[in-house]
């Protein structure tokens, strides 16, 4: 009986090795706002747990954070811009991080000025003043939309402004535009009273800067060791995304639980605002989420050549891995 008893629970420890969930901590490039709430849902309805995953998300600092704590293995996944992956992956040859889902197949980089300061298209910016936070996403595109619209950057002041003052600034009339995310920057000058109206929104995609977004990165040591996890994760947060775009209020009820501060109708706004201009475009429609079009991001590497000097040929292979996406290559979105 005794032996039977050890026997039962060595094989009852076992059962719940073999079901034990993997961690999966998520780095965030930025805080808990709206286009953060389609990872909530996704732990939420349990769409991490049903593939065995336990997801812990924390917030960044700018859509350039996540890229070192994935390339360090501090975490295993995160959310950053891919082309300053490019960049990083150029100057640190070799180091374990790629993208592996792109989600803002539309990036949201703009410049966001104000009317009444005389800031409606981007020869406007010369003679004025340009606040950009030196670890901002938008920022680090921003000579290549110069060099598209062949604007005279020696005619624009850059101010060098942290995340939180960001938009005060410019409220304040501080200076005449940021760079940032279209739909961070307008939301938050709005809660700052801005007139809508008043609010110039310059998309770098609408003026010749032909750049993929932020896209799910993985350390690829860790993606090495866990396809299988990384494959569930992925498959997860399309299933929260799909969640999210078909029903924005339940979205952004998760992410209000993890951030009680925060304004239900200004982020489910600002959700609303990524849905429709980033994640669902014409490519996401025809081919799903998740992928790239192979041209378009060759592209994009020549126009990054206009105003990066590359230290070695660059790579698409080394950038972007599809082998952990459907057979179809994207997760529809319908």
């Amino acid at each position: 009986m005794f032996h039977r008893a050890i026997a039962l629970a060595a094989g009852l420890v076992a059962g719940a090795v073999a079901h034990a969930e993997t961690a999966m901590p998520f780095a965030l490039d930025w805080k808990f706002e709206g286009p953060a709430a389609p990872y909530f849902l996704a732990i939420d309805k349990g769409y991490f747990s049903e593939v065995d995953l336990s997801v812990e998300i924390t917030a960044g600092q700018g859509s350039l954070d996540a890229i070192p704590k994935v390339a360090t293995g501090a975490f295993p996944i995160g959310f950053a811009d891919i082309n300053s992956l490019v960049k990083f992956l150029d100057q640190n040859p070799g180091a374990p991080v790629t993208a592996v889902m792109m989600v803002y197949d539309k990036p949201p980089f703009a410049i966001v000025g104000r009317k009444s300061l005389g800031v409606m298209e981007p020869k406007d910016l010369e003679g004025k003043v340009l606040g950009a936070p030196p670890p901002d996403g938008a920022w680090a595109q921003f000579p290549i939309f110069a060099a598209e619209t062949g604007l005279d950057t020696s005619a624009v002041t850059i101010e060098p402004v942290g995340f939180p003052t960001r938009e005060p600034m410019l409220a304040e009339g501080n200076v005449a535009a940021v760079t940032g995310f279209s739909f961070s920057s307008f939301l938050n000058l709005v809660r700052l009273g801005v007139p809508e109206d008043d609010i110039s929104t310059i998309l770098m995609a609408d003026h010749g800067v032909d750049l993929y977004g932020n896209a799910i990165i993985v350390n690829t040591d860790f993606a090495a060791a866990n396809p299988d996890a990384v494959k569930g994760f992925l498959s997860a947060v399309a299933k929260g995304w799909v969640d999210a775009i078909a029903d924005p209020a339940t979205a952004i009820a998760s992410l209000v639980e993890r951030n009680p501060a925060a304004d239900a109708a200004l982020e489910q706004r600002r959700l609303q605002l990524a849905i429709d201009a980033n994640v669902v475009t014409d490519y996401t429609n025809a081919n799903g989420m998740g992928g790239i079009d192979g041209d378009r991001f060759a592209n994009s590497l020549e126009q990054m050549k206009l105003t990066y000097e590359f230290q070695s040929a660059p790579d698409a292979a080394l950038y972007f891995s599809d082998a952990y996406l459907p057979d179809s290559g994207g997760f529809m979105l319908k």
